[in-house]
Parts: C-alpha cells; sequence; structure tokens
C-alpha cells in the first residue's frame, strides 16, 4: 500500500508505505538551517567555497536531509503521534536543485511502536538509508 494521506494508526501493518516527494532543495533552505542548526559551515551555502573545498558545489545539510525525510512519518503520527528513534546513514551529497523522494515502509507493528525503514532517493541515486521507532497514538 503507498499512501500520502493520515491512516488510522489500527490500520498499520507491515508492509505498508507512505511516500514523500520535496523539493527541489534552495540555497536559501539550506542558509535557513544553517541559522537554525548553528552549522554554518559554508560548504552548505557558498558555492565557490565548496568547490575550492575540493566539492562540485554547494551540499545539503545532512540532519537537514533527515528533518526533511522525516515529514513521511507525518501521516502516520497524527497529531499525538512520536519519533521514538531515528537512526540514518548519508549515502549520496543532497544539491539545491535537487528533488528528494523518501518511502517509508513499516517492518513491524508492536506494542503500540512502529519499526520503520526509510530510503531517501534523488532520482535513482540513493542518498538516505534510515531506520526510525515510531510511538503511534492510540485511535480516539
Amino acid at each position: 500500500m503507498t499512501t500520502t494521506l493520515p491512516l488510522p494508526v489500527a490500520a498499520l501493518a507491515p508492509g505498508d508505505r507512505a511516500v514523500l516527494n520535496t523539493g527541489p532543495v534552495t540555497t536559501a533552505d539550506l542558509v535557513r538551517y544553517a541559522g537554525a542548526s548553528g552549522d554554518f559551515n559554508p560548504i552548505h551555502y557558498d558555492h565557490l567555497h565548496a568547490l575550492a573545498s575540493g566539492m562540485d558545489g554547494v551540499i545539503a545539510h545532512g540532519l537537514y536531509v533527515m528533518g526533511v525525510a522525516a515529514r513521511v512519518f507525518d501521516g502516520w503520527l497524527g497529531t499525538w503521534g512520536e519519533v521514538a528513534a531515528y537512526d540514518a546513514r548519508f549515502t549520496a551529497p543532497v544539491k539545491p536543485g535537487d528533488r528528494l523522494e523518501v518511502a517509508a515502509t513499516v517492518q513491524a507493528v508492536e506494542d503500540g511502536q512502529a519499526r520503520v525503514t526509510v530510503e531517501g532517493r534523488v532520482g535513482d541515486r540513493k542518498v538516505l538509508a534510515a531506520e526510525a521507532v515510531l510511538r503511534l497514538a492510540p485511535t480516539p
């Protein structure tokens, strides 16, 4: 099942999927994130500095990508659910202009928690591999 709409918690089952498409990432997004996070490394917003550092241009903060990707959980968590654990590995850089597609798949649901795997892609490039534990809110 693939959805971008909220699902009742009781309906979550192993194999359920949610997909989020975002972007394009902008340099302005990265500057705002730098201000919010305090990470002002110029490789995240200054093209010439990134080139001088041996990169082929500005790259997004890993935690910015991780945070954007976590929005894929919104429909499952509703108002009262929460992300209890979230671990990610960054497999390729995300750059301004990139559109991120995030797919989350429920692996198991037990005791009000869902164990989920997450994959982020930019086109055919895998940029994020993550696992999360979602603490689900009881259904009203």
